[in-house]
């Protein structure tokens, strides 16, 4: 499909578990898209079904991108996938397909479609460790002396943000707020939200659990364990992950554990709705609960693109 000097792109996002995976390939079937995931857990191989990542059929049948590509003990960091979705993102535009940001990570998707000044600083574990000794209190009122116009937008109680904006601060010599300004990148967007109702939400949520321990998410995790990937690595501490390596080193029951991923991951998914919040005038909000809902997607998307052509 050709769109002349305009660069689309399409936007799909939605709390876990609300179906964005399905329409998603329905719609780059239907209009010559491919898939760049905006989904942080699934970076990692070997972290499949845990991650309820596409199967291998349904990324044969789409072209999907940013998906398996680092170890579960690997760092990625945001300034790396945003630059790697925009590289990807502008090949596909190359190819002149339909680039398709799907995922349920919020803080990734805004730095694309927002184009998120990100510092380049590596992590200091020294610094870091130093900084964490000091106490949540401290490190508020140290950010404040440094620079109040990150104090004013980070939580205070979220200290793993504190620590990182003091530790931007520290390494470049400048506050991490003058480092973060926002360039939006050149593409004529399209943001599609998808929701359900909270008690239909955390039925797919159980569901989809009880399926994923049906289909080898315990063996999924003692292979990882084998493989040195324990509670240590970042990665582990996923939904499914963390609860699992619990059951595995003897603290909790399977039963308990099971449970335990439900219930942590119905949380997950209010934790996304902040991210995505209802009033976003950006986005065009369908409920999938309604038998319609997908038609209504594929219409409301194609009268974009054919506005744009």
């Amino acid at each position: 499909m050709a769109w002349g000097e305009k660069r689309p792109l399409l936007v799909l996002v939605g709390q876990t578990a609300v179906g964005k995976t399905a329409l998603s390939i329905r719609l780059a079937r239907e209009f010559s898209g491919e898939i760049v995931s905006a989904d942080s857990r699934l970076f990692y191989r070997g972290m499949d079904i845990g991650t309820a990542k596409p199967t291998l059929a349904e990324r044969t049948a789409v072209p999907h991108h940013l998906i398996d590509i680092c170890d579960p003990d690997e760092t990625l960091t945001l300034g790396q996938y945003q630059r790697l979705a925009y590289a990807t993102i502008n090949a596909i535009h190359a190819r002149e397909h339909l680039p398709i940001l799907v995922g349920g990570t919020g803080q990734y998707v805004r730095a694309v479609i927002e184009g998120w000044g990100i510092p380049e600083v590596p992590p200091q574990p020294a610094l870091r460790e130093a900084l964490a000794r000091l106490g949540g209190t401290e490190l508020s009122r140290w950010l404040r002396h440094l620079d109040p116009v990150a104090a004013a937008r980070i939580d205070p109680r979220n200290v793993r943000r504190v620590i990182r904006a003091l530790e931007v601060t520290l390494v470049t010599g400048r506050p991490i707020s003058s480092l973060q300004e926002k360039h939006p990148p050149p593409y004529e967007i399209k943001m599609v939200g998808l929701f359900r109702a909270r008690e239909s939400l955390y039925r797919r949520i159980d569901a989809r659990v009880d399926e994923m321990m049906v289909t080898g998410l315990l063996d999924e995790v003692r292979r990882l364990k084998a493989a040195g990937y324990d509670r240590s690595v970042p990665a582990m501490s996923g939904l499914g992950y963390r609860q699992l390596l619990a059951y595995l080193d003897g603290e909790v029951s399977l039963e308990d554990a099971v449970a335990r991923i439900k219930y942590e991951t119905h949380r997950f998914a209010r934790q996304q709705a902040t991210w995505f919040r209802r009033d976003d005038p950006r986005i065009v909000w369908f409920d999938m609960d309604v038998p319609t809902g997908e038609t209504a997607v594929l219409h409301h998307v194609r009268q974009w693109l054919n506005a744009l052509s």
